[in-house]
């Protein structure tokens, strides 16, 4: 499966700045929404990676 967090944060940023460019704010809170909303999958991605790597290291070797 393909990450796609990087893409939707670059688009995030591209209708921030068109929204700054064209005064139009709504457009521009889209944007930085857009941006947050792939930080925050960004996070919860890592945070499940750390819990899988914490679970495989406390497992022992004969039960996998």
């Amino acid at each position: 499966m393909t990450d796609k967090k990087p893409v939707d944060k670059l688009k995030g940023k591209a209708k921030e700045a068109t929204g700054k460019l064209t005064g139009d704010r709504r457009k521009e809170a889209e944007g930085k929404a857009d941006q947050a909303k792939a930080k925050a999958e960004g996070a919860m991605g890592a945070t499940g990676e750390r819990a899988k790597g914490v679970k495989d290291s406390l497992t022992d070797d004969d039960n996998r």
